[in-house]
């Protein structure tokens, strides 16, 4: 299945070390080779990047290691193509604007028979149900509200819309807009929370160790979301399946998890994905 990254700070910060693990997952220690795409928000602006060769190959990988570039949110995708074929048009994440700010959404999973109509400001570019998902987040969004409403409202209003789009199969996202983060799990969705006292972190997919109390200051805060963990020393905490939460400054701030909450293990995540033909 296609491979989920999600940064939420409160201080810009680069995200160099969860990023070298997770690209590698591109085509070394996973299967996952129809491209990747990252963007970073930068005050109200985005550097966005995108491939359609794997990332653990990628030149493009690679400047995004020697960039390090800092932000407060950044979203990543390694894709394994099961909608719409292998192209830039077709790699997440994507971008769009509304109320004055750049949403940005990458999806893992597959939505069967997921079809709305075409919205009156918001289309797909590429072939994708990814595409088509966030597009009508936004269309719905946009046609309910004029301007960007407050937090509750907001969360509660998304909450809605995906309890209707998760009907059509998995869908495991991480949404922004640059001030909050969204995540939700159908199935198997992690994240972590840094702050101090900070220690060492050995990454999982590949032999670095960083010790981030010599990188940050004591009023750091990052929470780091990944489809599996990246790290083989830090204490992880997963999403149950349907849940929906949302990010700011590092600490989630809403959520919305079922009454009796289930939690599948990767093997389960693994099977499920394969079942709906999204892994291999």
């Amino acid at each position: 299945m296609c491979q989920l990254l999600g940064m939420n700070c409160n201080t810009p910060t680069d995200i160099v070390f969860s990023f070298e693990g997770f690209r590698r997952r591109g085509g070394l220690t996973d299967h996952h080779v129809d491209g990747f795409g990252i963007g970073f928000f930068e005050q109200k602006g985005v550097r966005l990047f995108h491939d359609d060769k794997p990332s653990a190959q990628s030149p493009v990988a690679d400047l995004i290691k020697a960039y390090q570039i800092k932000s407060e949110n950044v979203i990543a995708h390694i894709r394994k193509a099961t909608s719409g074929r292998t192209s830039l048009a077709n790699t997440h994440p994507f971008v769009r604007e509304m109320w004055g700010h750049y949403w940005m959404f990458a999806h893992n999973g597959h939505l069967q028979g997921f079809h709305p109509p075409g919205g009156q400001y918001y289309r797909p570019v590429g072939d994708t149900d990814s595409e088509r998902a966030f597009c009508h987040i936004l269309e719905q969004l946009r046609q309910r509200f004029d301007q960007r409403p407050d937090d509750d409202t907001l969360f509660q209003a998304v909450a809605g819309l995906v309890a209707e789009i998760r009907r059509h199969g998995l869908f495991n996202f991480i949404l922004s807009d640059g001030l909050v983060m969204f995540a939700h799990a159908s199935t198997l969705l992690h994240y972590i929370v840094r702050q101090a006292p900070f220690g060492e972190a050995r990454l999982l997919d590949d032999d670095v160790t960083i010790d981030f109390s010599a990188v940050t200051t004591p009023n750091d805060r990052v929470a780091v979301i990944a489809t599996l963990p990246l790290t083989e020393n830090e204490i992880w905490h997963q999403l149950a399946c349907d849940e929906l939460v949302m990010f700011r400054d590092g600490l989630i701030e809403k959520r919305d998890c079922p009454a009796n909450p289930r939690y599948m293990s990767a093997e389960e995540g693994l099977a499920a994905a394969r079942a709906a033909g999204t892994a291999v």
